[in-house]
């Protein structure tokens, strides 16, 4: 029976690794890290996750490089979509590196059930800082995208982006992202260019000690003949 991503997956996470921010640097004190991010709309490399509108909240333990960290999408439009991921990263000067257990069997599905309902994804990154803010990612989905048939099958996804600061405190981030071989978007393979993005950033300044930092990020996934726009704040 063919499935599409949204019956067979419901949503599914903005890995961690998918693009690094240059601006990120591991921390040699043990720190807590909590937000949220609001969006219109969840898409996930260059693939709409049909579920609306959703609040994405983050938990993260991090201490000398190493992270541990909580992530998930709950909609707030539809009663069905969550996710809930764990991610253990390790970062080094401009290299970082991630495993990912991903589930996303919304509201009504069983955690415990790791054979069938959880997806595992090993990723590394690198950004070459500030004076070049270029960064190059690659993940490998070796646990959980199955062919028709049930077949475990080791997929991958590959993506390049490079932040551009603009006056106003703007952020112009143009990105690429390719799949290989891949049976989790459609049911049946996909490879090529998944996402074409161009994204802007910029913190609202709320009070002289708060501010809001907000996205607008325009999507074009050329495998889907699909264009996407999405708003995200984040807490």
């Amino acid at each position: 029976m063919k499935t599409t991503i949204n019956k067979r997956l419901g949503a599914i996470a903005v890995a961690l690794l998918t693009l690094i921010p240059c601006s990120l640097r591991a921390q040699d004190s043990f720190e807590v890290t909590i937000g949220a991010d609001f969006v219109n709309k969840y898409v996930w490399r260059g693939f709409d996750q049909g579920s609306g509108a959703s609040i994405q909240p983050t938990l993260a333990l991090g201490w000398k490089g190493i992270s541990l960290t909580a992530w998930g999408s709950t909609s707030i439009t539809a009663l069905e979509p969550k996710e809930f991921d764990i991610t253990l990263g390790y970062e080094i000067g401009g290299l970082s590196l991630a495993l990912t257990d991903y589930w996303w069997n919304g509201e009504e599905g069983k955690y415990g059930y790791y054979k069938d309902s959880h997806f595992y994804e090993a990723a590394v990154g690198y950004c070459f800082g500030e004076k070049v803010p270029l960064s190059l990612s690659a993940a490998v989905m070796f646990h959980g995208d199955k062919n028709l048939e049930g077949k475990n099958h080791v997929s991958a996804y590959f993506n390049a982006g490079y932040d551009i600061n603009l006056p106003q405190g703007i952020v112009l981030t143009p990105s690429i992202g390719v799949s290989t071989k891949s049976y989790m978007y459609t049911g049946d393979k996909i490879s090529g260019v998944t996402d074409i993005n161009l994204k802007g950033s910029k913190e609202i300044k709320i009070t002289d000690s708060f501010s809001i930092p907000v996205f607008a990020q325009v999507t074009v996934s050329p495998v889907m003949d699909k264009t996407y726009i999405v708003f995200g704040m984040s807490f």
